[in-house]
């Protein structure tokens, strides 16, 4: 669905390339955002182009934020532009795009609007600490490492924590405070001390590695599964964050260090979500409002403990990994006057009440753990009944230092339980604490179909590493011409098509071969069968293999012919009477009538760009779509514009052709350039990409060949497709040479 005209009215960027994705993007956002939320993202991108910064901080922002608001909410929005507006009003206004292009990489990264909003913080920090300073005076001058912070972020976000990440930059801004140039080195991830933090801190599990993992556990042994909400304990030092359940999901850290016990990060997790899971299936929630806060204490000890003895009855080694992290208190510890050691008490219940080999000989502890475990065999236990055994062993255990404010921490934290605040209900409002949620995404109306842009990351050989999310890829399909033109095409090269069916019936794939000397088969082989009769009658061994079977005689090959459709492909070349683009339609046609001969399936595709915000993929012909008068009618329509990120579009195509079933996947690139785009002034950047594209899909089985039509292209092809490549000199020969070098790869 394409921008209504309110809609685009609205819009007040005027850029030809904004106006040219506006569709798109709009579309893209309808599936993520309400309708009041299409207008702040709309007012949103007015806004930054009201900055003054150009086209790219626009293009960034109505492409990332449909994506960034279905995961942290629409009130992202507002945070964002706000930010983005003061950034623009600062010395470090020039990194405004690179800030928009980090934030989908943390948006999903985090997954929680409390630490995106962490994240922009540490932006403004790094600004800030990485400023020349003159006479104590930073504010007035640009900071030369944001810009290579902010690029490094989608790939820092792929190691590290939110924490570590701010330790990361704390190492930057303070080891190099008079060396600017090292300094944006390191933020740059090109000294080896630089890797060596990042080393340093890739400590531990990190949710974003094992998330995939913990969703399975769940589904797995739960038989449930919810929405996870990780959040930093980087950055809070005076209250840590604990874990909790609500209607939003599973709120738990976003790292977990491996234990000197031998408790890896991964099972704390599972032991984290074992126990929310108890909760979840067996928790009811109690009236607050008639508990003193110590008497909701023991009652939330007595459930965890009543949830856990549940659990452990279906899942038996859950004991052994909740031992290792429940904290031992000391019974035997020497208290100080005027201290409250109520957590304490409730502590060593609460071990006494899991660890049926505890040491404990207090007659209260052991009262209270007998009075449970005789609940417990009872059998069909509610929440309700464990509230009586909380009540009456703070009435009987409470002292007089329980109320003072100096409280006794050591020891008493079990860090695999939550807060159980989804225990309480609270009738009347009070002064209890209240948690920012995640906010639930807009209901999606009724979907209409409309491709999404498709992101595809790209190669930085400068910095060595993948810029995630990098291109913005957009499908379409081939309008169509007329397909009288293209039988026209095969018309004027009959006599080459003559040749060319020649070729084809020694290339088609034959019925069946005989397979003979087989001990079982389908069939008995007669010649075989006399030759050992007459053996076993004159008294030699006779050869058991008689019988034979059949298999068909054929290939299994499935082609993909990707066409660049850049603007030099209108050129008429010197000496010719037609363009570039005419002779390609009718070598496409002469391949395509050769391939559907054959009985291979051939899909045909064409792609350009503008910028990388705006690749285009044509489809031209499905791989399961017969030749007929649609395929020649799109063939017919093809046009050539603009220029030729090929790294993105060759991973396109090479998405298609994993995914079918053939023994030999070929993808053949016809082009008649180098890879270039007018956003990008390192030429070789892009050959480079196309280069990391083909090795990654020859990875995948997938054979790349190039047919390129450019006379230099010596210079530059062998680097990105090694010895597999063609360059053909005379572009008038291009219709009979495309057929022949398919069949000379496939035969």
């Amino acid at each position: 669905m394409t921008a209504t005209v309110e809609e685009r009215q609205k819009l007040q960027c005027k850029f030809a390339r904004v106006q040219n994705v506006f569709d798109d993007c709009i579309a893209d956002a309808r599936k993520h955002l309400s309708a009041p939320g299409i207008d702040a993202y709309i007012e949103g991108a007015n806004a930054i182009n009201r900055t003054g910064r150009g086209e790219e901080p626009v293009l960034e922002f109505l492409e990332e934020m449909p994506q960034i608001a279905a995961i942290l909410g629409e009130g992202v929005i507002e945070e964002v532009v706000t930010f983005t507006r003061t950034l623009a009003k600062s010395p470090n206004s020039k990194a405004i795009p690179n800030f928009l292009q980090s934030l989908g990489a943390a948006a999903r990264a985090l997954e929680s609007r409390g630490l995106f909003t962490e994240y922009l913080n540490l932006v403004v920090q790094t600004a800030v600490r990485t400023s020349p300073k003159v006479h104590g005076i930073d504010s007035m001058y640009t900071s030369p490492c944001l810009p290579d912070f902010l690029d490094s972020v989608p790939h820092l976000f792929s190691l590290l924590s939110l924490g570590g990440i701010k330790k990361w930059v704390d190492y930057g801004a303070l080891a190099y405070p008079n060396d600017p140039d090292r300094q944006q080195e390191y933020f740059q991830m090109k000294t080896a001390d630089s890797r060596a933090v990042i080393q340093r801190e890739r400590h531990g599990t990190l949710f974003t590695d094992s998330e995939r993992k913990l969703d399975l556990y769940l589904r797995g042994l739960w038989q449930n599964d919810a929405q996870f909400v990780p959040y930093s304990l980087a950055f809070d030092e005076i209250r840590k964050p604990v874990p909790y359940l609500n209607e939003q999901g599973l709120h738990l850290p976003d790292v977990y260090d491996d234990l000197p016990n031998g408790v890896r990060g991964i099972d704390r997790y599972r032991a984290l979500l074992a126990h929310l899971s108890a909760h979840r299936r067996w928790t009811t929630a109690l009236i607050a409002d008639n508990l003193s806060p110590f008497q909701r204490m023991a009652v939330e000890v007595f459930e965890d403990a009543r949830v856990e003895y549940l659990a452990m009855r279906e899942f038996p080694g859950l004991r052994s990994i909740w031992c290792k992290l429940h904290p031992i208190p000391n019974q035997n510890l020497v208290m100080d006057a005027g201290v409250s050691y109520i957590r304490h008490r409730l502590a060593i219940l609460s071990r006494a009440l899991l660890d049926s080999n505890h040491t404990y000989d207090n007659p209260l502890i052991l009262k209270y753990v007998a009075r449970f475990n005789e609940l417990m065999a009872k059998g069909n236990t509610r929440t309700v009944d464990v509230q009586l055994l909380g009540v009456q062993f703070i009435a009987e255990s409470k002292v007089a230092s329980d109320s003072s404010g100096k409280v006794y921490f050591n020891n008493t934290e079990v860090e695999y339980r939550d807060d159980n605040r989804m225990m309480w209900l609270f009738i009347e409002e009070g002064d209890e604490e209240t948690y920012e949620e995640r906010p639930r995404p807009p209901v999606e109306a009724e979907d209409e179909f409309k491709v999404p842009p498709r992101m595809y990351p790209e190669w930085d050989y400068s910095a060595g590493h993948y810029r995630p999310d990098w291109v913005s890829l957009y499908e379409h399909l081939q309008p169509k011409g007329n397909p009288a033109h293209i039988d026209r095409l095969l018309a004027k090269h009959s006599a080459l098509a003559k040749r060319l069916k020649k070729i084809i019936d020694l290339l088609k794939p034959q019925n069946k071969v005989r397979i003979r000397y087989q001990e079982e088969g389908a069939e008995l082989d007669l010649d075989v069968a006399v030759r050992s009769l007459i053996d076993f009658k004159s008294g030699a061994q006779p050869d058991v293999r008689i019988n034979m079977s059949h298999r068909h005689d054929g290939r299994s090959v499935a082609v993909s012919l990707l066409l660049d459709l850049s603007a030099s492909l209108g050129d008429v070349p010197e000496g010719c009477a037609q363009s570039k683009l005419e002779l390609s339609q009718e070598a496409v046609s002469l391949l395509a009538w050769a391939v559907d001969q054959m009985g291979d399936p051939l899909a045909i595709g064409g792609f350009h760009s503008d910028t990388r915000h705006n690749v285009r993929y044509w489809h031209f012909k499905g791989y399961n779509e017969p030749w007929g008068d649609e395929v020649k009618g799109r063939l017919a329509g093809m046009e050539a514009n603009f220029s030729t990120r090929m790294g993105a579009a060759v991973r396109h195509a090479g998405h298609y052709l994993k995914h079918q079933q053939a023994d030999k996947k070929l993808l053949l690139v016809l082009t008649d350039g180098e890879p270039a785009d007018i956003d990008t002034g390192d030429t070789h950047l892009l050959i480079e990409d196309a280069r990391i594209a083909v090795r990654e899909l020859d990875r995948e089985g997938i054979y790349t060949f190039c047919i390129n039509l450019d006379p230099k292209a010596d210079e530059y092809v062998e680097d990105i497709f090694g010895k597999h490549y063609a360059v053909i000199d005379n572009v008038e020969r291009l219709p009979e040479r495309l057929p022949q070098l398919f069949m000379s790869l496939v035969k």
